[in-house]
C-alpha cells in the first residue's frame, strides 16, 4: 500500500506542474481547431462497427436501481458472472465475466478494460466491481465476440470497455447518500477540479448493510446469517496535457471489501490498490502508451454446515500484476488507419490456507502458487473505400506458466507433501477480419471472423476451493483455451432516433476449462473438448422526445463436446449457460434532473452442474428509479431492486439453495 501510494504522489507532482502551464489541448487542422476531449483514448478505428458492439452512457450508468456496475451491463443480454448473484452478496472470487453462454467459471473469460487497462484480478480472474463506480465512468462498450488488439489474451468471450469520466460528465462537485432496505446505507462524493489547462478528480464511495438471507426459510439454522456487506474505494485521476496534443494521464485506486455469506463467521475479503500512467499523442503519428500495477489480496472463511464450525481458513491471496502497452498509429493515408503495438501482463501470486477439524484445531497448513506471463505483438489496419470499410489484424502472443508449487504441513509444521510443477511456455498466434458496407445511411451489413486464447488463472492452476459438501480440486496440468468464432449482422436505422442491431453467430472454444466432476463430492477444473455457442442477438434503441427505450434479448444454444474424463458431458449445456436472456428498459425525462425509469429483465434456465443434475430457474426481475429535482443541481432519488420480489435461486447443490437479491427499497439525495 505505501509503496503505491509513493508511486501516485511522484506521479502526480509533475502532472499537476504540467497542468499549471500547458496549453489548452487542441490541434490544428487545416487552419481550424479541432476540438479533442481530454482524458480519453485515441479516437475507434472506423471498422470497430464490423466486430458489434453495444454501448451505454454515462446517464444509464449512474441511474440503475441497485446502482451498480455489473447489474448495468446487465443491459448487454448475454452479460453474466459466474453466478446470478451481484457484488453484494456473491463471494467475491466469483465475478469472473463472460458473453455468449459459454460456460460458466469464476474467471472472466471476458477482458474487461478501464481506460485500456485490465481489470482482472492476477490470481483469480474475477472483476473487483465493488471499486467500480457508474458516476466515474463516461460509458461503456460491450463487443460479444471475440479477439482484439491489445491484451487480446483473454477476450475469447468478447471485450467491455470501460471509459472513465471526462470533464463534461464531471460536475466541480457531486454527491449522494442513500438508506435502503435491511439497514444499508451508500454514501459517495467527489470533487473535481481544473488544473491549468487539466483537470483532477478524487472520488471516494462507501456502503455497507445488514444484507438479506441467501438461505431459503426451510433451510435456515441457527448458524444461518444475513449477507452483510462493507465495502468502500478511493480514486484518484488527474489529466495533463503537454501540449496541444499530447497528454497524460494517472490514475490511483485504493480499495477494500467484505462481505458475509449463509453462516456466522464464513467472511470473505479483497482489497486492492492499482496505479496506472498513460500517454496519449494524437499528432501525425498517434501513440497510447500505459503502464500499470496492481497489489491484491483474498481471503475466506469455510463454515461446514453440518457442524457450522471453521473448516477452512484462506486466510491470505496476495497477488501482484503488473503491465503494459505501446500502439503506434503511423500516418498511412487518409483511407488506412494501422495500429502495430506492443503489450505485456505478468502475473504473480500465492495461496495461505489452513484446514481445521471438527475440535476446532488446525489439521494441514497448505501453500500454492505460481507466474504467469503473456506478451504480444499485434498489427491491424482499417481500409476505407468508400462505403466499405475492412478490417483486419493479427497478433503473436509469447506464454509462460511458471514456478508452480503446492506444498502442505501438517499441524506441528512438518513438510508432508512438497510439488514443484514443471515450467510451461509457447507462442500462440491469432487473428481477426471484419468487414462494415453501409448500403445507405438506414442499412448497414457485416461480417467477422477471430480468433483467441485465454491463458489459465493461478486459481485455476494451484487453488482448490470447497462450496460444501463440493471440493473442487485445483489442475496445475491445465491447458490454454482457444477460440475460433464467426458472425454476421445488420444495424437499421430506419427513422430518426430507431436504431436495431442483429446479429448471428458461431463460437468454438476449444480446450474449455470446466469444473468436470469425479464423484458425489469432488470435482476437478479439467479441459473439456470444446463448447460451442451459436444463437442470435439482438438489439434496438428508440428514442422519441422526452421517452426513450432500449431492449436487448440473446438466444444462445451452447454444447459440451467431450472425451475421455469428460464424455459424458458430451451433448450437455455448459453449466451456469442460459438459452435464453433479455432486457428492456424505459426512460421518461419530463424536465432537466428529473426521471422515470423501468427495467425489466429476464434470465432462462440454466444447470447449476456439468452433470445437468440441479437446475436453476428462469426469473423475471422488474427495477425502477424515480429522480425528482429540488434545485437544479439536488434531487431526491427513489429506487427498487426487483419490485416484484421475485425468487432468484442463485446456487443450487442437491437441493441446498442460495437466493439473489429480494426485493429492495432506497431513498436518498443526490448533488451534482
Amino acid at each position: 500500500m505505501r509503496s503505491l501510494c509513493s508511486l501516485s504522489l511522484l506521479l502526480i507532482f509533475p502532472l499537476s506542474a504540467l497542468a499549471q502551464t500547458a496549453p489548452p489541448s487542441t490541434s490544428a487542422n487545416d487552419g481550424e481547431s479541432e476540438i479533442v476531449v481530454l482524458g480519453t483514448g485515441l479516437p475507434l478505428a472506423p471498422g470497430t462497427p464490423a466486430y458489434g458492439s453495444s454501448v451505454i452512457d454515462h446517464e444509464r450508468l449512474t441511474d440503475e436501481a441497485s446502482d451498480r456496475v455489473e447489474n448495468v451491463l446487465k443491459d448487454v443480454a448475454g452479460f453474466q458472472q459466474f453466478r446470478r448473484s451481484d457484488s453484494r452478496s456473491a463471494n467475491p472470487s466469483a465475478q469472473g465475466v463472460t458473453l455468449r453462454a459459454l460456460g460458466g467459471n469464476a474467471s472472466s473469460r471476458t477482458l474487461v478494460l478501464l481506460d485500456g487497462v485490465p481489470l482482472a484480478d492476477p490470481f483469480f480472474g474475477y472483476i473487483p466491481f465493488n471499486a467500480l463506480s457508474g458516476d466515474r465512468l463516461s460509458g461503456a462498450r460491450i463487443t460479444r465476440g471475440g479477439g482484439s488488439g491489445p491484451f487480446g489474451a483473454g477476450a475469447v468471450a468478447g471485450t467491455v470497455e470501460l471509459v472513465s469520466a471526462t470533464r463534461a460528465n464531471l460536475p466541480v462537485y457531486t454527491g449522494s447518500a442513500f438508506y435502503g432496505s435491511n439497514d444499508a446505507m451508500s454514501v459517495a462524493g467527489s470533487v473535481s477540479p481544473d488544473l491549468g489547462g487539466g483537470y483532477a478528480t478524487l472520488s471516494g464511495r462507501f456502503e455497507r448493510g445488514d444484507g438479506f438471507f441467501t438461505t431459503p426459510v426451510n433451510q435456515r439454522v441457527p448458524a444461518t446469517v444475513r449477507a452483510g456487506y462493507r465495502d468502500w474505494s478511493v480514486d484518484l485521476r488527474a489529466v495533463a496535457p503537454i501540449d496541444a496534443q499530447t497528454e497524460l494521464q494517472f490514475r490511483g485506486l485504493s480499495f477494500g471489501d467484505n462481505r458475509t455469506l449463509r453462516f456466522k463467521g464464513a467472511d470473505s475479503s479483497s482489497e486492492g490498490e492499482d496505479a496506472s500512467i498513460r500517454l496519449i499523442h494524437r499528432g501525425g503519428w498517434q501513440v497510447d502508451a500505459l503502464a500499470y500495477v496492481q497489489a491484491r489480496n483474498f481471503s475466506n472463511k469455510v463454515i461446514s454446515s453440518t457442524n457450522f464450525r471453521l473448516t477452512l481458513d484462506q486466510r491470505n491471496t496476495p497477488s501482484t500484476g503488473i503491465g503494459g502497452k505501446i500502439e503506434v498509429r503511423p500516418p498511412v493515408g487518409p483511407d488506412h488507419v494501422m495500429r502495430i503495438g506492443v503489450d505485456a501482463r505478468l502475473a504473480d501470486g500465492e495461496l495461505y490456507e489452513d484446514a481445521y477439524n471438527v475440535a476446532g484445531l488446525v489439521m494441514t497448513r497448505r501453500n500454492a502458487g505460481g507466474k504467469t506471463s503473456t506478451a504480444g505483438l499485434f498489427v491491424e489496419d482499417d481500409w476505407t473505400i468508400g462505403k466499405l470499410i475492412l478490417t483486419g489484424g493479427v497478433r503473436a502472443d509469447r506464454w509462460t506458466i511458471t514456478n508452480g508449487f503446492f506444498r502442505e504441513r501438517n499441524a506441528t509444521g512438518s513438510l508432508t507433501t512438497s510439488q514443484s510443477y514443471p515450467d510451461r511456455d509457447g507462442v500462440e498466434a491469432t487473428g481477426r477480419a471484419g468487414a462494415l458496407f453501409n448500403v445507405s445511411n438506414a442499412v448497414a451489413l457485416r461480417v467477422a471472423g477471430y480468433s483467441g486464447f485465454r491463458l489459465p488463472t493461478l486459481n485455476e492452476l494451484y487453488r482448490p476451493f470447497v462450496v460444501f459438501p463440493i471440493t473442487t480440486k485445483a489442475n496445475a496440468a491445465l491447458g490454454l483455451e482457444k477460440l475460433r468464432g464467426f458472425e454476421g449482422g445488420i444495424d437499421l436505422t430506419p427513422a430518426r432516433g430507431v436504431k436495431i442491431s442483429i446479429t448471428a453467430f458461431y463460437n468454438r472454444l476449444e480446450d474449455a476449462i470446466a469444473n468436470v466432476t469425479i464423484d458425489t463430492i469432488t470435482r476437478q477444473r479439467q479441459n473439456v473438448d470444446a463448447i460451442v455457442a451459436k444463437g442470435i442477438e439482438v438489439t434496438a434503441g428508440v428514442t422519441h422526445g422526452q421517452v426513450s427505450l432500449d431492449a436487448s434479448y440473446t438466444f444462445s444454444d451452447s454444447v459440451v463436446h467431450g472425451s475421455g474424463p469428460s464424455a459424458g458431458l458430451n451433448g450437455f449445456a455448459p453449466s451456469q449457460s442460459p438459452r435464453h436472456a433479455a432486457s428492456a428498459t424505459f426512460g421518461w425525462v419530463p424536465r432537466t434532473n428529473w426521471l422515470l425509469s423501468g427495467t425489466v429483465r429476464y434470465v432462462g434456465k440454466q444447470f447449476e452442474d456439468d452433470l445437468q443434475t440441479d437446475v436453476l430457474p428462469d426469473a423475471l426481475t422488474v427495477d425502477g428509479v424515480a429522480r425528482v429535482g429540488i434545485t437544479k443541481h439536488v434531487a431526491l432519488v427513489v429506487r427498487g431492486e426487483n419490485l416484484f420480489n421475485e425468487t432468484v435461486v442463485t446456487r443450487n447443490q442437491a437441493g441446498s439453495i442460495d437466493l439473489g437479491t429480494p426485493r429492495t427499497l432506497w431513498v436518498g439525495v443526490r448533488l451534482n
